[in-house]
């Protein structure tokens, strides 16, 4: 390829990131050692947002609600998502029945998932979880004021809302993986557990990389489903990082842009210190 095809094709792209990505990544920079009223110029006031984010307890619990959170169903998406791939490659016929039935919790918004999720537990829309638990046990739980109750229904909406994408990357990466050396395993006697432990799971280990990696990002910037899901997140100890950025940037009116803009700008410093593991994983595994 010529040099002058590689930035035609090249040059599109690099406009629209720096547009989307680089511009506003300066901008939440700059805001965030301002005072920033909307629609006035800042005036700057160095590291005083970092302080006062820092410094605050709500700051701090959102840091530890987000990362436990993102951590719990991370594993839970790896174990889901490879168990469930198993089994769908298994299928044959049925196979792109299974795939559009279980991508239909993928493809439906946020928002929108997680307000149809919580008539499951709302007794005012029939709440049929609420009605089994309730005749099992004789227990009416609060699922969107009590705090353990509501992570148990975040974390499962979460779970339902990105299984589909893990599963369809897992299995991608199975129908990869050589038949020959499935077969020579097989004749050298090892069990399904150490076929797939031990040679089925290192064949993949790219694939469960990406996976961990895109999982990591969304959970870490969760914040629709707490807006159905978890209306009084604040109160009860289950507001994300995200959600606090919102609460302080823009809810009820709020004017502290700036202090909004630090807060994200620390959310991105968490969100690279947590994904160098899994970036160093790939970047072996692409290297091999």
């Amino acid at each position: 390829m010529k040099k002058r095809e590689f930035w035609m094709l090249v040059t599109p792209s690099l406009v629209v990131m720096v547009g989307l990505l680089a511009v506003p990544l300066y901008r939440t920079i700059e805001w965030s050692l301002q005072n920033v009223n909307y629609g006035d110029p800042g005036t700057f006031i160095g590291l005083s947002n970092y302080t006062t984010a820092l410094t605050d307890p709500r700051f701090g619990r959102a840091v530890v609600f987000t990362v436990g959170l993102t951590l719990v169903v991370t594993a839970i998406l790896l174990v889901l998502g490879y168990l469930l791939a198993v089994a769908v490659n298994r299928l044959h016929r049925m196979r792109p029945i299974v795939l559009g039935l279980l991508l239909l919790a993928y493809v439906i918004p946020g928002l929108v998932g997680a307000t149809m999720f919580s008539w499951l537990f709302d007794s005012n829309f029939g709440g049929p979880v609420n009605y089994l638990i309730a005749h099992v046990t004789g227990q009416d739980l609060l699922w969107f004021t009590d705090t353990w109750p509501n992570r148990v229904v975040l974390t499962l909406n979460i779970v339902w809302f990105l299984l589909p994408f893990a599963m369809l990357v897992i299995l991608a990466g199975l129908q990869s993986v050589n038949p020959e050396v499935l077969e020579a395993a097989k004749i050298d006697g090892a069990g399904p557990f150490r076929l797939h432990w031990n040679v089925i799971i290192p064949s993949v280990s790219g694939v469960i990389g990406f996976v961990i990696l895109i999982s990591l990002m969304d959970v870490l910037r969760v914040f629709d489903p707490l807006v159905a899901l978890s209306p009084q997140a604040a109160a009860i100890g289950n507001e994300s990082i995200m959600f606090y950025i919102y609460s302080v940037a823009f809810k009820d009116g709020g004017q502290q842009l700036g202090l909004g803009s630090a807060i994200n700008v620390l959310l991105i410093i968490i969100i690279g210190i947590m994904l160098i593991p899994s970036i160093r994983a790939t970047a072996r595994e692409g290297s091999r």
